[in-house]
Order: C-alpha cells, then structure tokens, then sequence
C-alpha cells in the first residue's frame, strides 16, 4: 500500500472518530439551564410620628405596618420611628415635600402651614360630636381637602383620629373664660389656635409638642390643650393638677406620604396604601373610643381633677371674634361642612 493510501486511510479514520464523539461543528449543543431571577427585594418604607408608644398615633403606625405588609405579601415593609427622632411634625412635612421623609402620622394643625385651608377644621366648636366630624372628613370635603395636598407635593392617605381637644393646667379650676385668663398655654403652632386662646384671654405659647413637654416640667408653660389620650400618654397629672372638658376643637390627624414616593409605586400598592390608610384611620378611632374611660380613671387616680361641666355657652361666645377674622377666609368651606354634618 503506497503512502498516498495510507494517507487517505488516515484522514477517514479521523473524521469518523470525531463524527462518533459529536464533536462536528453543526451540531446543536445542549443549552445550560439559566438560574430564574433573584426574587425582587422589598420596598422599605419609613414613617415618623413625633409621639409615644402609648399614643393612638403609633397604635395607628402598627396597624398600618401590619396590614400593608400582610396585604402586599411583604414586599413593602414599614419601619416606625416614634417620639420624633426623625423630626417634629413641620420637619416631618418638610421632608416628605423633598423626598427625605417617606411617611409620617401628623395631627391636622401643623400641616395648615403648607396648606391654609385644611386649618378649618380646627375652628372652635365646628363639631358638635365625633359622628358628625367623621361626616365631613370622610365624606367630599374630607377628601377634597386631601386631595389638595398633592399641590405642595403630599399625598394625603387618610385623615384618622386625635380626637376633641380639652384644657389642662397647673394652677387653677377653670369652669369659665374668665378662669383661664392670663394662664400661659402651649398651643400648636397654628394661627387659628393662637387667635382661640388669645380670644380667651389666654396667653397662647405656639411651639412644638417635644419643646412644650420640657416646658411644663419646668413650669415656664403652665397648661396645654389636647385629647384625653395626649393627656394620658404623656402622664401629663405629673405636671398638671386641673382638667376641663372643654372640647373646643375637634382635631383630626392625617396619614400622610411623600408624593414623589407614592408616585414611584406600582398602581396596585398604592391602592393597598389608600385602603390601608382609611381602614387602619377606623381601627384608631374605635380604639381611642374604647380606652377612654379607662384613660380618664387613670388621669383621677394619679389626682388629678377634672371638671365636666364647663360653661360652654360661655366659650362659644368667647371666641366669635375668631369666626369674625376667618369667616372671609373660609367662607364657602364652613358652609360645605355645615351642610355635611
């Protein structure tokens, strides 16, 4: 056998080793099967409330941190922060304005610094029961009103409880006007507030809640007006000897967030956040409702006094100069509320 033979033997041989081990170029090779994609990792939100663990507001704050994570398979988490260690409530709407803050639990009288109109809520007297507030601010007025937040960049969720505001202070019974005349009270910085108690002859001190909480302990303030359930968070007899059922405003609170966040979620998380928001906002009003005469037993037994009956007509007339000075102003919107009760 000549080498030109052999050669070609050769050359044959190979090939069809190499066409047996299925190593011919045309050959479709068998794909790797691909790793599925890493599930997404779930959005964190964080939300501030200047009050304490035994405040409605972070009863609220728990509540909606359960149900928003419940409802979204805990792909949204919510992180509280209480006793304002992110800021007081102006630092919180400041921040959810830019963006810095994501969610907070506000009271109403703050927030009328950003949005003038929603302060007439805080007239004296608006609301002659918690059936008839409930009304409006869950009814068109309510929402209108929430919905005009989103013109300075929040989105207002729900309004929720912080209840009828009553007087507490350190020096004396107050039955009439005439009794809380020229005793220095803390008021929420809140122009309609300062012109109440200016009306009564009261010496209105605006500053917020964590200054008034050092002040009262030092005596440089001597009384404040709030919720029974402020009263009893804050162990406020340790500093205030009189209570007075007062109830000349009721102040609603909100659950709002930065609107450039609710933007930035899917369309269903924010109707979770939405639906959340109102039902967690009647959870806290039941609750604020069951506990109160339990509170108010509490405030008796660490002695202080509490007067019931208080010259309310009395009151009312007191402050008509404040409905003279914000009648113009809010005109049309008293009537709506006065038609929705």
């Amino acid at each position: 056998m000549n080498r030109k033979m052999l050669a070609l033997i050769s050359v044959l041989l190979l090939t069809f080793v190499v066409t047996a081990c299925g190593g011919t170029s045309n050959e479709t090779k068998k794909e790797e099967p691909k790793n599925e994609a890493p599930a997404s990792e779930p959005k964190v939100i964080k939300l501030g409330h200047t009050v304490n663990e035994q405040d409605p507001y972070h009863y609220n704050a728990l509540k909606f941190k359960e149900l928003v994570e419940q409802k979204t398979n805990g792909q949204v988490i919510i992180e509280i922060f209480p006793n304002g260690v992110i800021g007081d409530e102006r630092t919180l709407i400041e921040g959810m304005q830019v963006g810095t803050v994501d969610m907070a639990v506000v009271t109403n009288g703050p927030i009328a610094n950003f949005l003038p109109e929603i302060a007439v809520f805080e007239m004296p007297f608006l609301f002659a029961s918690e059936a008839e507030a409930y009304k409006v601010l869950d009814g068109e007025v309510g929402q209108k009103l929430l919905n005009k937040l989103e013109q300075v960049n929040i989105k207002g969720l729900a309004f929720t409880e912080r209840g009828f505001r009553n007087l507490t202070n350190s020096k004396r019974p107050v039955k009439t006007p005439a009794d809380a005349k020229g005793l220095k009270i803390r008021v929420m910085e809140n122009p309609v507030y300062i012109d109440t108690f200016k009306a009564l002859g009261v010496n209105a001190v605006p500053m917020a809640w964590q200054e008034a909480l050092t002040a009262f302990q030092s005596g440089a303030v001597e009384g404040q007006e709030n919720p029974i359930n402020v009263a009893f968070a804050f162990k406020l007899y340790e500093s205030h000897k009189y209570l007075t059922f007062t109830r000349h405003s009721y102040a609603p609170a909100s659950i709002l967030m930065s609107k450039k966040l609710f933007d930035s979620l899917d369309k269903e998380t924010q109707e979770i956040m939405v639906s959340v928001a109102k039902e967690t906002a009647q959870m806290t009003r039941d609750w604020i409702s069951d506990e109160m005469e339990k509170q108010l037993q509490v405030l008796r037994d660490n002695g202080m006094e509490i007067e019931e009956n208080a010259d309310i007509p009395a009151f009312q007339e007191a402050v008509k100069p404040v409905y003279e000075k914000y009648g113009s102003k809010f005109g049309s919107l008293i009537e709506e509320i006065n038609k929705a009760k």
